[in-house]
């Protein structure tokens, strides 16, 4: 009786040591209970094995990113037309449309980059909600829609539809920011409620990203409410009006839009229009930041200009 007592605590004791040399192993800790049991010397003996690596699987959304069943012909069409594709969806013609990849990832409902078989995956799903064919593949005909329902967010885009241009307001209804909020120090006056929008939406931001953080210049204003007379000669005479319905009825008008300091491409300034300066600031993550998170604040984008924010909390 007491030798089985006695063979069933060994026992015992030599499972619980090879149970913890199988979790050891799995998270990269020493076998010490295993080291102990084994000889120290003699015939045989090796050293006890310290360390083991553990097993990492990649994380589960970079798994899906890679794994889109059938969409690999459709990722490698994307990744060839980024920067190649012709496209005009705000009518000047671009090449490539990586300019607006962020805010397609946001639409589709993916964080898997343009040139991913997740990404096609998600964009054939969206694309037969919409009514287009499911291809996967950015077309024309799925710029042309997605850039509908960007601009449908717009506020200032519904009081302009029919040719009317909303009035500015009067100055009573403007608050001037501090210092610090605008670029290099630059005065600019917004809404008051729009203007709490901002200040809530950048203190979130410098939280929650340290790249943001590190560089007090960002999401800084270097533009805000603009009166429409000295607005329009001001953009005439630099020659960068957009058009004369730019020039004769700005966003900026309404004291609800802004452009934000992303950083800038070398040679360029903040808010040039070039293709350059665009797709630079499109990769930028104070841009990444926003696309993902300014919706939160009430902020929508005009995708043309990565640089330029909405508040969508008040009419226009």
């Amino acid at each position: 009786m007491m030798v089985r007592i006695a063979a069933s605590i060994l026992a015992l004791i030599l499972l619980c040591a090879l149970g913890e040399f199988a979790w050891r192993a799995l998270t990269g800790q020493p076998p010490h209970q295993l080291a102990a049991l084994a000889p120290s010397s003699g015939p045989g003996w090796t050293a006890p094995v310290t360390t083991i690596p553990p097993l990492v699987a990649p994380p589960p959304q970079q798994r899906r990113c890679g794994s889109g069943d059938g969409f690999a012909q459709a990722a490698a069409q994307n990744a060839a037309s980024l920067q190649t594709l012709p496209v005009a969806p705000f009518k000047r013609g671009e090449i490539g449309w990586e300019v607006y990849a962020p805010l397609t990832a946001l639409e589709i409902g993916t964080v898997c980059p343009a040139q991913a078989a997740g990404f096609a995956q998600a964009l054939a799903a969206w694309q037969v909600a919409h009514g287009l064919p499911a291809s996967g593949v950015m077309d024309d005909a799925t710029l042309t829609v997605l850039k509908g329902i960007w601009l449908s967010r717009r506020p200032f885009v519904a009081a302009t539809a029919h040719g009317a241009c909303p009035a500015p307001p009067t100055p009573d209804r403007l608050a001037w920011a501090q210092p610090a909020e605008g670029y290099s120090a630059k005065p600019f006056q917004l809404r008051p409620a729009a203007l709490d929008a901002y200040r809530t939406m950048a203190g979130a931001a410098r939280r929650e990203d340290p790249a943001i953080a590190a560089d007090p210049r960002l999401l800084t204003v270097f533009s805000g409410y603009r009166d429409p007379v000295s607005d329009a000669a001001s953009c005439l005479l630099r020659g960068n009006c957009g058009g004369a319905a730019k020039a004769n009825c700005s966003a900026h008008r309404t004291g609800l839009a802004m452009d934000l300091y992303l950083g800038a491409a070398p040679g360029y300034p903040p808010d040039s229009a070039d293709d350059p300066n665009r797709l630079y600031l499109s990769r930028s993550p104070a841009y990444h930041w926003l696309v993902a998170n300014a919706g939160r604040f009430g902020w929508v984008n005009y995708p043309f200009e990565p640089w330029h924010w909405e508040w969508t909390g008040e009419a226009p």
